[in-house]
């Protein structure tokens, strides 16, 4: 069978590209936090209905579900979209900022949402010739919260009456040029455990230190042991892991040696074996350094996303679909994993599927010094959201024919 795909899809989302910019930015403006998202889901459901879909409702969180049946048999295949923000006041002066102050939506959440839908309109347009079933998965709680998590648990992968055969995502970043789709086969996005060391000394006056154990002194050469851990004891050329103590908070004035100093920080791997010896290496490090100068010490380790890995069959499709919609050098592969992790990588632990990265960054904007993701000046590339929702409805019709 020819692969179902071509630059007509990417020339019919185009079409509805306005109805996408602005379904993003209404989106925009009212940016949510957590499990909990509900004039999020609101906005959702109502867009949902007016393209003729019937949602379903979580029960834990707000996470939303919707399936396009098509008019032949075949497969299901899973289309997913977050739609949380983060807690950050936005500084892009765009005129549909978040009306919210301390929330925004930096990683690009409401595009995926609105890319999505938009996908979920071609695909109904569409609906006699197509075959099997679309499962369109709208999560909140994505950063940090586990939502994908949730909405697997009420039983996501039963809502088309079949078990998805694949499953597919997209997300926006200002790593890649505008208007690019970018790939790879294999771990994408690393595992992230969140971890916070707590070490008891014993207070005294800072004229005095001899009198005290210090935690603080102690905190300081365990960060910096750590941080040897990493580049002495892991090949981090073939094997990458990230360790970075991103708080430290001790004392509380300038005479006083506290008591007790903590650390709150990230490990962050691509293997479920380096991600397992990082944490008996920070037991090790962490309490032998303590021992070492009569300190004690508490680590607490809070499990984070798995490792988001692309099926290699799965990859590939969607480069094949990339370059028939959009064309050749639109599909680019990616040298390396990014250290960032993602939620989805419980679903693709469950189905077949992959991840791909579209490319935003506007056009004129510096790589070196363009915001990023999670910046509150971040500012997209709106065009580009024709190709994610071309390539959304692309690669599901390929799925459920079984090209």
């Amino acid at each position: 069978m020819e692969p179902t795909a071509s630059p007509a899809d990417l020339a019919a989302a185009r079409s509805i590209l306005p109805w996408i910019v602005d379904l993003r930015r209404r989106l925009h403006r009212v940016p949510e936090v957590g499990l909990e998202t509900p004039l999020t889901r609101e906005i959702v459901l109502a867009a949902l209905r007016e393209i003729g879909l019937e949602p379903t409702l979580d029960r834990t969180t707000s996470g939303v579900t919707a399936v396009i049946e098509g008019g032949r048999p075949g497969p299901v295949v899973l289309l997913r979209a977050d739609m949380d923000g983060l807690p950050l006041t936005e500084e892009t002066g765009l005129p549909f900022s978040s009306e919210h102050a301390g929330r925004m939506h930096a990683c690009g959440h409401d595009t995926h949402v609105a890319m999505l839908l938009g996908a979920a309109r071609l695909l109904l347009a569409e609906r006699a010739s197509l075959a099997g079933k679309v499962l369109l998965m709208l999560q909140p709680g994505e950063e940090g919260f586990h939502g994908a998590r949730f909405m697997l648990e009420e039983g996501l992968l039963a809502r088309a009456g079949e078990r998805p055969v694949g499953a597919f995502a997209i997300h926006i970043s200002n790593d890649f040029p505008a208007g690019t789709l970018n790939i790879r086969s294999g771990p994408l996005l690393a595992c992230a455990d969140r971890i916070v060391v707590t070490i008891r000394g014993r207070g005294g006056h800072a004229s005095a230190p001899h009198n005290a154990l210090d935690p603080i002194t102690v905190a300081a050469e365990l960060i910096i042991a750590l941080q040897l851990m990493v580049t002495r004891r892991v090949d981090a050329p073939a094997d990458p892991v990230v360790l970075t103590i991103g708080r430290v908070s001790a004392g509380t004035t300038n005479n006083i040696i506290p008591e007790v100093a903590v650390l709150e920080g990230t490990i962050r791997s691509l293997s479920r074996e380096t991600r397992a010896a990082m944490r008996q290496r920070l037991h090790q490090v962490a309490e032998g350094i303590c021992a070492a100068h009569g300190a004690s010490v508490e680590i607490e380790i809070d499990p984070g996303f798995p490792v988001t890995f692309n099926d290699a069959a799965f990859t590939e499709l969607v480069r094949e679909v990339g370059r028939r919609v959009a064309g050749p050098d639109v599909v680019r592969e990616m040298s390396a994993p990014l250290m960032g992790a993602e939620d989805f990588s419980y679903v693709i632990d469950e189905v077949p599927g992959a991840m791909a990265f579209l490319g935003a960054r506007p056009a004129g904007e510096d790589p070196a010094t363009a915001p990023r993701n999670h910046s509150n000046r971040i500012v997209f590339d709106e065009e580009s959201m024709a190709l994610g929702a071309a390539t959304y409805a692309a690669v599901a019709r390929r799925v459920t024919a079984g090209a």
